[in-house]
C-alpha cells in the first residue's frame, strides 16, 4: 500500500510540475506579445512620396537604447505646409509613439506638454498596428516591400476598423 501511495504521490508531483511549467510558459508567451522596437525596425531608413499635390518625406533611426526617432516632411510649391516629428519609445506594454505635428517655423499644432500617442497593438513580419490613445485612429506600419513604405490609416466604421492607404513612400537610396 505504501509504495502504491508512493507511486500515486509522485504522479501528482509530476502533474503539478507540469502544470507549473505550461503556465509559467503560457505567461511568457502573453508578455512577448507585448512587442518591442524590434518590431518596427522595417522603418529604418530614407523615403518619399507623393501627397496632396506635393512631396512627402520621411526618415527614421534605426532602434537605440530605448528608442527610435523619425520626421515626417511635407513640401508643396517648393514650401513646407507640415512636419511630424516622432517618438518610438519602448515601455513595459510595448512600443508608445508619440507624434507632434508643426506649421513651418516650427509653430506646434499641439500644446507645448502634448503630443499625439499611439500604443502598439500588434505586429506581424514587416507590418505593425498602433491605436491612438482616445481609441479614435489606429495606424498601420507597413513596408510592402524591400523599396516601399505604406502608412495606413484606420478609422472604426459599423463596428470594424476600415483602413485605407494614407502615405506611400518609396526608398530614397
Amino acid at each position: 500500500m505504501i509504495r502504491f501511495n508512493q507511486f500515486i504521490f509522485s504522479r501528482i508531483l509530476f502533474f503539478v510540475f507540469i502544470c507549473a511549467a505550461l503556465i509559467s510558459n503560457s505567461s511568457n508567451a502573453q508578455s512577448a506579445t507585448t512587442g518591442s522596437l524590434k518590431d518596427i525596425n522595417f522603418l529604418d531608413g530614407r523615403w518619399k512620396g507623393n501627397y496632396n499635390g506635393g512631396t512627402i518625406e520621411a526618415s527614421w533611426t534605426a532602434p537605440e537604447g530605448d528608442n527610435i526617432v523619425g520626421f515626417i516632411r511635407m513640401v508643396k510649391d517648393g514650401k513646407a505646409t507640415l512636419y511630424e516629428l516622432f517618438a518610438f519609445e519602448q515601455t513595459e506594454k510595448g512600443p508608445v509613439a508619440h507624434v507632434k505635428h508643426f506649421k513651418p517655423g516650427m509653430i506646434s499644432l499641439e500644446e507645448k506638454e502634448v503630443s499625439d500617442t499611439y500604443n502598439f497593438i500588434e505586429a506581424k513580419k514587416n507590418e505593425a498596428l498602433f491605436e491612438k490613445d482616445d481609441i479614435s485612429v489606429r495606424i498601420i506600419y507597413e513596408r510592402r516591400s524591400q523599396n516601399q513604405l505604406v502608412i495606413r490609416r484606420g478609422k472604426l466604421e459599423n463596428n470594424k476598423w476600415e483602413f485605407m492607404d494614407l502615405f506611400v513612400f518609396n526608398r530614397i537610396p
